[in-house]
């Protein structure tokens, strides 16, 4: 007998014996023994063909080629969300607010946070500064429905501050996971809060604005967010700034650019 064969019996022959005394625990009477174990004793030696290292890497490679890539949905990334209190702002919210709009979007508007109205209605962007980004996507002869639409977290801070850090991190596992299900062409970063969570930089909109940034692969164009054109009015140069952004945007997707001209 080779020392492969004697190996081998040495091996059943414990694994027998290690079976027989589980089983006789069982049958005592003692508590705690799972029958898991019992049947893991049984295949615990038995022998195992490895293949050559080389060979064992070459079958790897082809499995992992040959398996395609998953795709998440939206609803799956909701449901695991769930009635979320990852982080502060769940006890205080109204409504989670997810987000809202085509799940195969080619363009993708990113905001800062759920305002009062976002809260009370669990959609984003539907208070005032919800009309203007309306506009804006019209301006670019979009709808709402063409475009996805999400916040970076998904719960109203109090009194519509910004999000503080460790809820920016708690909720951008999240959004990533958003933006990689709907794989968009571009992102649209719409405000300083935004911009600077998913580009994780502190350098102010002023700066960031005007050109396409790195996102994991993505296109991001960081611009004004629509509450700022509210307070500086619709026809103002940040407004106009906004639409050269969106002008670019347009045409990084290869979509018509409206003639707009600037009201006097």
């Amino acid at each position: 007998m080779n020392a492969h064969s004697t190996r081998h019996s040495v091996q059943s022959h414990l694994t027998a014996s290690l079976t027989a005394y589980l089983e006789d625990l069982q049958e005592s009477g003692v508590d705690g023994i799972p029958a898991e174990l019992v049947t893991s004793a049984e295949t615990y030696a038995a022998p195992q063909r490895t293949a050559a290292p080389e060979q064992g890497r070459e079958n790897m490679m082809n499995e992992q080629a040959s398996t395609p890539e998953k795709h998440e949905t939206l609803e799956q990334i909701r449901k695991n969300l769930g009635p979320c209190q990852r982080c502060k702002l769940g006890a205080t919210r109204k409504n989670l607010v997810f987000g809202v709009g085509n799940p195969k979007a080619r363009l993708v508007f990113v905001g800062e946070g759920p305002g009062a109205d976002e809260d009370a209605q669990g959609e984003p962007f539907v208070g005032d500064a919800g009309k203007m980004l309306n506009r804006i996507i019209a301006a670019m002869e979009l709808k709402r429905e063409d475009v996805y639409i999400c916040n970076v977290v998904k719960c109203r801070p109090p009194q519509n501050r910004p999000p503080e850090s460790d809820e920016v991190a708690t909720c951008s596992p999240f959004l990533l996971r958003q933006l990689q299900s709907v794989r968009p062409e571009v992102i649209v970063a719409l405000g300083s809060s935004a911009a600077q969570a998913l580009l994780q930089t502190k350098v102010p909109i002023s700066k960031l604005r005007g050109k396409f940034h790195d996102f994991h692969g993505m296109p991001l164009m960081p611009t004004y967010h629509p509450s700022y054109l509210l307070r500086t009015g619709g026809n103002s140069d940040s407004f106009w700034s906004v639409w050269d952004d969106m002008i670019q945007v347009l045409r990084l997707l290869k979509l018509p650019v409206p003639d707009k001209s600037r009201k006097k």
